[in-house]
């Protein structure tokens, strides 16, 4: 059921989603072409800011800030899989693999190298203060709107 707590919480981590992916492109090779990256991690932290965090509002602020830490982990996981797919059907319609199991097992051989790239300490910062802020914010909209 929609509610002002969920809303709050999809629109706060989807605009994080919006932050920290301008911070990736800058840690990304110059002519790398991102497409709809931006936009596609933005409606990865909705859904996750909507169904992680605004399902589990009203609990105290220690929870507020455990369910931002859980979204932000859930949006990096969800975002570096379908980053990851992304890459490889992107290199599988050039023929890159040579069978199915292949193709498969790039996916997290992406993902790990996508994931390294995220180890930059002003990006981690982000995502880390995103997260408490918006877990804090979406339990301060549950109090203000029921």
């Amino acid at each position: 059921m929609p509610t002002a707590s969920k809303l709050v919480a999809g629109l706060l981590l989807a605009l994080l989603a919006i932050v920290a992916s301008g911070q990736i492109k800058e840690l990304m090779p110059p002519n790398t072409a991102f497409g709809y990256f931006t936009w596609v991690n933005a409606g990865i932290g909705f859904l996750c800011g909507w169904m992680i965090i605004g399902s589990r509002v009203g609990r105290g602020g220690a929870a507020a800030v455990s369910n931002g830490f859980t979204a932000v982990a859930a949006l990096v996981f969800w975002g570096l899989f379908v980053q990851a797919v992304n890459e490889m059907v992107r290199l599988a319609v050039r023929h890159r693999y040579d069978g199915p199991v292949e193709a498969f097992a790039a996916v997290f051989e992406i993902g790990i190298e996508y994931g390294t790239v995220m180890l930059d300490w002003p990006l981690v910062l982000t995502l880390f203060a995103g997260g408490v802020a918006t877990g804090i914010f979406t339990e301060i909209a549950s109090r203000h709107w029921r």
